[in-house]
């Protein structure tokens, strides 16, 4: 019996270790920064509102995976994803273009956007024409007078040349033309938001979703253009004249982990939450059912 009692010992111990190594193994896959899978998100500041809420919720559902987002602007996104495989998704706000279009990237629309001209609220003027944004944005106008303003010289605050918003901004507005050097160039929307709030000379350009204040208790106005607001039934029906679509790019076929998020991202959840809450229009069926069934990919 000693001996009997002995071996069942020995048996219960081993079987308490195998269990507590078990548990120790499970729980390094998300303690301490060792995780089953980490998701690299990098890309357009209009889009890190959206990646990183959905990061923190995935991560919540999926505590196994790790989400690192991070915006350094588009170009800097398509960069991380196509060329030197820093990031597992690039965040676009703009088309490809150029040389980048020959990388074959995947682009997976995750939100629709507008462009709002905006300027501080005190500027008495409610609405321009294309041609008139233009004007001013290339230097042809120098003055909110010459527009039916007050006489004050005009402060134009634009993007930096990674920006997708610029990017779409200059597509839709400039017709070719070129900016006005004599420009403020800001790197984020939140800083275009913050100077324009503070300086009543000023014009700029936002995504919609940002012209509302949120955490913040700066005020801006957007403009109408010509005679059209940025609202969600203009924006869709393509009346509005700066619209876009937002992107997730992967380079190849998303598969595991990245897929997984991607999909996430895409599903109700998030498109009535994170998209909406940002002030952006969550994407059409015809999206949703191209994801889902690989067409095209």
């Amino acid at each position: 019996m000693p001996g009997r009692l002995k071996n069942a010992t020995i048996a219960c111990q081993l079987l308490v270790t195998l269990v507590l190594l078990a548990v120790v193994f499970s729980l390094s896959a998300c303690v301490g920064g060792h995780f089953e899978s980490t998701i690299v998100v990098s890309g357009s500041t209009t889009l890190l509102p959206i990646a990183e809420v959905a990061a923190q919720e995935f991560e919540a559902i999926h505590p196994e995976y790790n989400v690192l987002v991070s915006g350094m602007g588009t170009s800097a996104g398509i960069e991380a994803v196509g060329i030197t495989g820093t990031a597992d998704i690039g965040t676009a706000s703009r088309e490809l273009r150029g040389d980048e279009q020959a990388l074959n990237l995947i682009e997976i629309p995750v939100a629709y956007d507008g462009i709002a001209v905006i300027v501080h609220p005190t500027n008495p003027i409610n609405d321009l024409t294309v041609a008139q944004v233009r004007d001013i944005f290339t230097g042809a106008v120098k003055n909110w007078s010459e527009l039916g303003g007050d006489d004050l010289p005009i402060v134009i605050i634009n993007r930096d040349e990674a920006s997708g918003t610029r990017s779409a901004f200059a597509s839709s507005v400039m017709d070719g033309q070129t900016f006005e050097i004599n420009s403020v160039v800001l790197p984020g929307t939140g800083q275009v938001r913050e100077v324009v709030s503070r300086t009543p000379e000023a014009i700029g350009y936002i995504s919609v979703g940002f012209v509302e204040p949120r955490h913040v208790d700066t005020i801006v106005k957007a403009l109408s253009l010509n005679g059209i607001y940025a609202d969600d039934e203009n924006i869709i029906s393509g009346e509005y004249p700066i619209a876009r679509a937002l992107h997730f790019l992967t380079n190849g076929v998303p598969t595991g982990a990245v897929r997984q998020y991607i999909q996430f991202v895409l599903s109700p959840q998030v498109q009535q939450g994170a998209v909406r809450d940002a002030g952006f229009l969550p994407v059409t069926a015809d999206d949703l059912e191209r994801f889902h069934s690989g067409g095209g990919y």
